[in-house]
């Protein structure tokens, strides 16, 4: 078969057909008699595999050596193209979520679009204070879009940086609370606790209830982080969280001043107190948790707390008793 005729069977030029026969790749059996290539059947089924090879993003010299090299295995070559296609994806990936990023921000030209872009290498930065600028500076310039913000608040682990980026997400509002919430359900517990930490600095109604959702939450550092939020907001589902973090004494100093600032309201403060006074009735609860509750009442108004210290100042446990009996007693004195 000539090389035409090779051509329009095999969908590969004449000019590469020349290409493989001068690499050696596909040399043509036969010559005509006026000199022309000559192609075997056993050289067209020979293109069909170099043509396959090719698909699979080898170059030609790999296909020539997967093709001649009888020791030659093919796996290790495998496995390197498959990390080379998946670093070319996440490359592209990349890419693709830049623009869509730059085009949510609707720039009005292209300063605006320079803008963005280096506020968006600015908050990939390796520098804690670069990425800081970016956060402080992507709502009173440019805005950067939300899914940005997001994305970095929840990778960021400088304190600093992560504090700055939840002050941005704040002045969105609602604006990434849905991208938030996602965060909360992570396979991973530094980005459910750093989406919650940024839901927390949002001061509106949904946030308010993610915060509730999240305190059902598997987590209980999430736990912990909505029902402090909630308690400074006012509340009331927080409180048996707000208990056991006294009990289990993490954050239990925060926890009990969020639990005298729920206290604010009367039936709120009487129920504060029946759960504290359950919990020191606690047989199990060891006597410094039972310390802890006990100084939780300090701050908790009504008669419920008061005939509580009374009870407790008589309590066997002296530390206990002490701790109540010097409560009441400035109680009394106001």
């Amino acid at each position: 078969m000539l090389i035409g005729d090779v051509a329009r069977q095999s969908g590969v030029s004449a000019r590469m057909l020349r290409h493989y026969d001068s690499l050696g790749l596909v040399r043509p059996t036969g010559r005509t008699d006026a000199g022309y290539r000559e192609y075997s059947s056993e050289d067209i089924r020979r293109i069909f595999h170099i043509e396959s090879l090719r698909s699979l993003g080898l170059s030609l010299r790999e296909v020539g050596r997967a093709l001649d090299d009888p020791g030659f295995t093919p796996s290790e070559l495998v496995d390197d193209l498959i990390r080379q296609t998946r670093e070319r994806i996440a490359d592209e990936t990349e890419l693709l979520t830049r623009l869509r990023r730059i085009g949510a921000a609707e720039p009005a030209g292209w300063k605006d679009v320079l803008q963005i872009v280096a506020l968006l290498q600015a908050l990939g930065s390796k520098s804690a204070g670069t990425r800081q600028r970016a956060a402080l500076s992507s709502v009173e310039e440019v805005p950067v879009p939300v899914e940005a913000l997001v994305e970095a608040a929840l990778s960021e682990t400088d304190p600093n940086v992560a504090g700055a980026l939840r002050w941005a997400l704040a002045q969105w509002g609602d604006g990434g609370l849905a991208l938030l919430a996602e965060g909360l359900g992570s396979p991973v517990a530094e980005v459910r606790k750093r989406a919650v930490q940024s839901i927390a600095e949002i001061p509106n109604g949904e946030a308010t209830a993610l915060l509730q959702d999240a305190l059902a939450n598997p987590d209980i550092v999430v736990r912990r982080y909505a029902a402090l939020a909630l308690g400074a907001r006012g509340v009331a589902d927080a409180v048996p969280t707000l208990i056991d973090m006294v009990v289990e004494e993490t954050n239990d100093v925060d926890a009990a001043d969020a639990l005298s600032a729920l206290a604010s309201r009367p039936a709120v403060a009487d129920q504060i107190a029946t759960r504290l006074v359950d919990c020191l009735a606690d047989g199990t609860v060891e006597s410094s948790a039972r310390r802890r509750l006990t100084q939780a009442l300090a701050d908790i108004p009504g008669i419920t707390t008061s005939r509580a210290l009374a009870d407790l100042s008589h309590d066997e446990d002296r530390a206990v008793a002490l701790t109540a009996a010097y409560i009441l007693g400035i109680r009394n004195a106001r």
